[in-house]
């Protein structure tokens, strides 16, 4: 039984792992060379798994202290941690040092892990093998990932099935090593996605009182022994984390307003919104859409077959003892995550539509989710279950289902295949950042520094080149923005002058990097006539091709004459 275990794992990490390669195409072909570099998001993405496996690798005390916003500490927390990305990247990257690479097989490594989570935990309720086979396909592979493909956090989905999987496994024997699974599962889930940690807690949270009462476990004390268990795992070992957030916070607001949420929200037309080569059609009538939250069509047709196994079972009789699955599973957990689906719904339209503003009223961690919309995957993640429920009817005592369920997975392939990925090449890095790899420790400030509130962005791009050197940097973009980094953008960015001298001097910089290619012609003659005129105390060290790089050798006290 063991070994027979053992093989269909293989299979199946296998199989989801091919799949990954074919589905995401063309990155597995570039590993070290491709990103989603057209956003501001996908090179954020980028730098911090490589600065997080990075920092594990050569000083892991200072794993919150990442490079930016210098001489600030903490800076990682000023937006996901992504230490999960991180600890998955840290093998590619201490043999190659390449973040593109250490990034890209992370990616690769989120679409192969959901299908995995996705089978096992469909198999778990369903008891069929060709029914998960195929929920794993339309999980994994959903509009809402590929639409989050620049978004390494949003890409973890592979934390709600297998933490769900945890979880019933514990409601349905509850003891100490199933307890403890579900504990490190959910802390897991911690480090990989703060959305998704947030609702896998509601899941279980709700969960263990709704099945307290299903299943009448009122007495049951291995149930609130297992239950404990695992969330003093959880609290024990999120907390140095979790603690670090909170103390980051300002002074008890919110760290969201509720017209910022309202922004991030769902609309109808998002649950519409889809561009696979088989539901793309759909895109015209979604009209301007706020997030893309299509579940795809075969989802939806055998959730609706599963939605009526579950009313008959429910309805007409009650499953008979022996009776093999889905009908053992109709009574609660399809009522419960029926009522997932509906909550989550509900939840995706944000605050206008009223559970979400009492929900942020109420529940401090509300504050943190600027995005309502992204409930809109629960709504997803619930669904498939159903068709997996419905396709589990369908195919059961068939001796062809393993053929019916590859057929399926082949139309689901096909349906869900997006148009091709806007995957970038990769420039080669800049001399200028070879050459701040050798040179004494010190603070980096590059320029252009922008200071345009729609342009804060644009700094990802020396933050993503800050992965070759690793010297902090005074620059930095998050979701978040220390306050004085706020007040000085504009000063700054008029380097090199008097003011901007004093503040980089607080800042504690030592190399400024200029890019000449950044500015429009005449900005480019004023900055070299500014050069010039502090040349007493900027020192190049190289300043030919697409970057100039200077050292600061003192500190001017009045302008130069």
């Amino acid at each position: 039984m063991r070994r027979t275990g053992v093989r269909e794992g293989l299979i199946v990490f296998g199989t989801a792992a091919v799949l990954a390669v074919i589905m995401t195409y063309p990155l597995a072909f570039g590993l070290g060379t491709l990103g989603r570099l057209e956003t501001g998001d996908g090179a954020f993405s980028i730098w911090n798994v490589a600065w997080v496996a990075h920092a594990l690798l050569t000083d892991p005390s200072h794993l919150l202290d990442a490079n930016i916003f210098y001489p600030h500490g903490r800076t990682l927390l000023y937006a996901e941690s992504n230490i999960g990305a991180g600890v998955l990247a840290a093998p590619a990257y201490w043999i190659t040092h390449n973040p593109y690479l250490a990034h890209n097989i992370v990616v690769l490594l989120t679409f192969v892990l959901s299908a995995v989570g996705m089978y096992y935990l469909a198999r778990h309720l369903t008891g069929s093998r060709p029914a998960a086979a195929v929920a794993a396909v339309l999980f994994a592979y959903c509009p809402f990932a590929y639409a989050r493909t620049a978004h390494i956090q949003l890409l973890m989905t592979a934390t709600l099935p297998f933490s769900m999987l945890a979880f019933h496994r514990v409601v349905e024997e509850p003891g100490p090593g199933r307890a403890i699974g579900l504990g490190l599962t959910l802390v897991a889930t911690a480090l990989a996605c703060g959305y998704y940690s947030v609702f896998v807690a509601m899941l279980i949270g709700s969960g263990s009182l709704y099945y307290l009462v299903t299943r009448r476990y009122w007495r049951n004390a291995s149930y609130y022994m297992a239950l404990a268990c695992a969330a003093a795992i959880v609290l024990v070992l999120t907390w140095p984390l979790v603690g670090s957030y909170l103390d980051l916070g300002n002074g008890g607001k919110p760290f969201r307003t509720l017209q910022e949420n309202r922004l991030h929200s769902a609309n109808l037309g998002a649950y519409l919104a889809a561009a696979g080569l088989g539901n793309g059609w759909l895109l015209p009538f979604a009209g301007r859409f706020s997030e893309v939250l299509f579940p795809g069509i075969l989802a939806l047709v055998f959730a609706s077959v599963g939605v009526a196994v579950a009313a008959k079972r429910l309805v007409l009789r009650p499953p008979a003892p022996g009776d093999p699955e889905p009908a053992a599973v109709a009574r609660d957990t399809l009522v419960f995550y029926a009522t997932v689906a509906g909550l989550s719904f509900w939840l995706s339209f944000g605050p206008d539509a009223g559970l979400y503003t009492l929900m942020y009223e109420r529940l401090p961690f509300f504050t943190l989710m600027r995005a309502p919309a992204r409930f809109g995957l629960m709504v997803t993640f619930s669904l498939v279950l159903f068709a997996a429920v419905g396709l589990a009817a369908l195919l059961r005592n068939r001796r062809s289902a393993p053929c019916l369920a590859g057929l399926l997975v082949l139309v689901a392939l096909g349906e869900l295949t997006p148009v091709p990925l806007d995957y970038r090449e990769a420039t080669p890095p800049s001399p200028v950042y070879k050459a701040l790899a050798t040179l004494p420790f010190g603070a980096v400030a590059e320029f252009p520094f922008f200071y345009r509130e729609m342009d804060f962005h644009r700094h990802t791009y020396y933050m993503l080149n800050s992965a070759f050197h690793w010297k902090p940097l005074v620059n930095g973009y998050s979701d978040s923005f220390p306050h004085d980094f706020l007040e000085m953008v504009v000063p700054v960015s008029s380097f090199p002058t008097l003011e901007s001298f004093g503040i980089l001097e607080r800042h504690r910089a030592r190399y400024v990097v200029f890019h000449p290619d950044f500015y429009d012609r005449r900005s480019l003659e004023k900055l070299n006539e500014r050069i010039h005129q502090y040349r007493d105390y900027l020192r190049p060290i190289q300043t030919e091709g697409d970057a100039w790089l200077y050292e600061i050798v003192s500190w001017p006290t009045r302008e130069p004459t």
